[in-house]
């Protein structure tokens, strides 16, 4: 006879289960013990087989699903796919290893020593083979999702899920049919791999279009998640796991949803502090001490365990010595791949509710009892040995960083980065300040970042105050949900370039990022004449952007480098910028510049460890330059790295790239970056002193005419032979 819960309110029932993941990680910090754990033993205490004060109803049934798919999702989302590739084969070698070796001890322990047919031996195998990511959060929270063992063990994951979803449905049709049918297995084989091409095909296009389209941050949040439980939905339709679904939607949506983006901010809030909590709680309610509380539960409940951790303990061990791998990746390896849940409770379910020829259950009731004991202990000792293993990886990681500084001394401070973002418009402060909070790269190691944001107003009328005021709390709310501090500034000055030079000079500002005017009349310039006067008055780098579409859209970034662009004061500075945009985004990145200029942009990106696709393409005259814009397409985002007059890389052809560019790139988004100069490079001829820009470079100029010319030569000889590039640098 069941008893009625002491909370049966949908108030209570949401207070206590708040209650929960607020206190559980307080507490079970101070004992070292992961929050999950304690999420997991709450709702044994609270669930129907221990104080009862909860059901497990359809609210718990739901959210868990839910946060299991969230979960999934979040794996796939936050991981980088350039270590991912890089891991790739590895992750597949260790998936074969943690799905072969489990399988086969399972299928032999089951035979021989719980005494079951070969069918329900393999069925049961198939969950000691699965397993699932729930301590990847752990290694989240250290900061090691880069690590080559995390990536490994996402990338095993996926192959050893589906083996065991295979081998389930083999047994399946196997016990429906009296024999096995290998044209069921192919074809369910095959709807995988075309249920995987539509997918990576289709939701990059829908997600491109939708935003385009919509820009409001609720409606892009819904609509990822409806895509997320689309994918979960389809997976299982054609007899996959929803888990399978939600973590290739996350793989999918990775390349658009950026990690400083505000969109990331609140995927990762509200599945944190919702749905997976939920998940787990849920997972601890299904347990029932009072069954397994028997010798012969327990004793099958430690053969299981015993297979169950063994078997995943060999896999990672032969991936660590194959791979000549440290210790705390062995113990990576086996964190990560030690929990069952969803796909563990799918097999006993499937096992329990099937009946053999002679009208007896595929697997009993000890044997159901028994897996959600091990369901219980792997939950529990996954996250412990993630934690451990994820602060050894965390050291290691620190320890190789202090030593790569300790032998370039170029890298050996921190980057100082005080960014200034002149708004003045509502409409378009939200989208200025998302491309900034790209741009910085505040979430990158060693990185000072200060971010002001900044409305000058040269009147006192309601109005004006309003307007700055607007503009200002909208850019906030921007840097906010990217959990980035940001100062707004509200200014009365002479007029906008004033009060942006002054406020640069008082606060110090050395990176300053502003939209770019619209003409409005025929005789107005590119530029327009405030940012004119702002390079005359400034020598601090200036980022000037036009984006008709979302930045997160972008399928390709070109850079255009004017040659000589690497003698510049602010070269490393403006390498540093575009890469961190490039990894932001996660898309490939095509250095178009003289080929002198090839080996000091590596440099930079090698020295400050940026992990992105990078490739270089010869441009070193007007004609490259010609070739290379008829090449662009809308979903581009075209990089001009100009100069200022007087420094070391303006030429004539300087002056004219501006009416070029506005003729030819008028439906493409466009960014254009004046480096930081030296002090000197701030000279300007005038009747006062004539010879100031001649003195600054002239006695340099005929070498670099001279480096100008041969490198023409060079670039002409190349394009006629073909030699000299790889077939990657002839196309972008």
């Amino acid at each position: 006879m069941t008893t009625a819960p002491l909370a049966s309110s949908p108030i209570t029932i949401f207070f206590i289960v708040l209650a929960i993941i607020l206190l559980a990680p307080i507490l079970l910090n101070r004992l070292r013990i992961p929050h999950i754990v304690g999420m997991i033993v709450a709702g044994v205490v609270v669930g129907p087989y221990g104080f009862h004060i909860l059901d497990r109803d359809s609210s718990f049934q739901i959210f868990g699903e839910v946060g299991i798919l969230y979960l999934m999702f979040l794996a796939g989302l936050e991981i980088d796919m350039y270590h991912l590739k890089l891991n790739f084969r590895k992750g597949i070698f260790f998936g074969l290893l943690t799905f072969a070796i489990p399988m086969a001890m399972g299928t032999v322990v089951s035979y021989y020593a719980l005494h079951l047919n070969l069918p329900t031996s393999v069925l049961l195998a198939s969950m000691f083979a699965s397993h699932t990511l729930i301590s990847y959060p752990v290694a989240a929270r250290y900061g090691v999702t880069k690590a080559p063992s995390v990536l490994i063990s996402v990338v095993g994951t996926i192959f050893a899920v589906v083996g065991a979803l295979i081998a389930l449905a083999t047994v399946v049709n196997i016990n429906n049919e009296g024999t096995f049918n290998p044209a069921a297995t192919l074809l369910l084989l095959g709807e995988m791999t075309i249920y995987c091409i539509v997918i990576a095909w289709l939701y990059p296009r829908l997600t491109r279009f939708f935003f385009k389209r919509f820009s409001d941050r609720v409606t892009q949040y819904v609509f990822v998640l409806a895509l997320v439980f689309l994918s979960a939905w389809i997976a299982k339709a054609i007899g996959l796991e929803g888990v399978l679904g939600a973590f290739l939607a996350g793989l999918v949506l990775n390349r658009y949803v950026p990690p400083a983006s505000p969109l990331m901010s609140r995927i990762e809030f509200v599945g944190n502090a919702i749905f997976i909590p939920y998940f787990l709680i849920g997972v601890g309610m299904m347990i029932n001490l009072g069954l397994v509380a028997n010798w012969a539960t327990l004793t099958v409940s430690g053969i299981m365990l015993a297979v169950a951790l063994a078997s995943k303990w060999i896999a990672a061990w032969v991936a660590q010595l194959y791979y000549h791998m440290k210790a705390s990746d062995r113990r990576m390896f086996f964190g990560l791949t030690t929990a069952h849940t969803a796909v563990a409770l799918a097999v006993v379910t499937i096992g329990y509710n099937t009946f053999l020829p002679d009208g007896s259950r595929m697997m009993d009731e000890t044997i159901l009892n028994s897996t959600v004991l091990v369901i219980l202990i792997t939950c529990a000792i996954a996250p412990i040995v993630t934690a451990r293993a994820a602060a050894a990886i965390k050291l290691q990681m620190l320890e190789e960083e202090e030593a790569g500084d300790d032998t370039d001394t170029s890298s050996n401070h921190r980057n100082a980065v005080n960014m200034l973002i002149p708004v003045s418009n509502p409409v378009t402060a939200p989208g200025l300040m998302e491309l900034a909070i790209m741009l910085s790269g505040f979430h990158r190691p060693r990185t000072d970042l200060s971010v002001y944001t900044l409305h000058v107003r040269n009147d006192n009328t309601s109005k004006s105050r309003a307007v700055g005021r607007v503009s200002l709390d909208l850019a906030r709310q921007v840097a906010s949900a990217a959990d980035l501090p940001v100062t707004p500034i509200e200014r009365f000055d002479l007029n906008t370039v004033t009060g942006v030079v002054n406020v640069t000079e008082e606060r110090d500002i050395n990176a300053i990022v502003m939209g770019m005017h619209r003409k409005s009349t025929v005789v107005d310039s590119f530029l327009g004449p405030k940012i004119e006067q702002l390079l005359s008055l400034t020598r601090r780098m200036l980022v000037i952007a036009r984006c008709y579409t979302p930045v997160n859209t972008v399928a390709r970034i070109i850079v255009y480098a004017q040659p000589n662009s690497q003698f510049e004061a602010g070269f490393r500075q403006w390498v540093m910028t575009v890469g961190n945009l490039a990894q932001e985004l996660g898309c490939r990145i095509m250095f178009c510049c003289p080929p002198d200029m090839h080996p000091a942009i590596r440099s930079v990106l090698r020295r400050e460890k940026y992990t992105i696709r990078a490739h270089f393409r010869n441009v070193s005259d007007r004609d490259d330059f010609l070739i290379m814009a008829g090449k662009l397409h809308d979903d581009d985002l075209f990089i001009w790295i100009s100069s200022r007059p007087g420094s070391v890389s303006w030429s004539t052809d300087t002056t004219e790239l501006p009416a070029f560019i506005s003729r030819y790139f008028s439906r493409n988004n466009l960014i254009v970056i004046y480096p930081e100069i030296s002090a000197d490079g701030m000279r300007v001829q005038t009747f006062a002193d004539p010879l100031a820009v001649d003195f600054a470079v002239g006695s340099s100029s005929i070498w670099v005419k001279i480096l100008q010319w041969w490198n023409a030569v060079i670039s002409r000889y190349r394009r006629r032979t073909g030699r000299g590039r790889r077939p990657s640098d002839l196309d972008l």
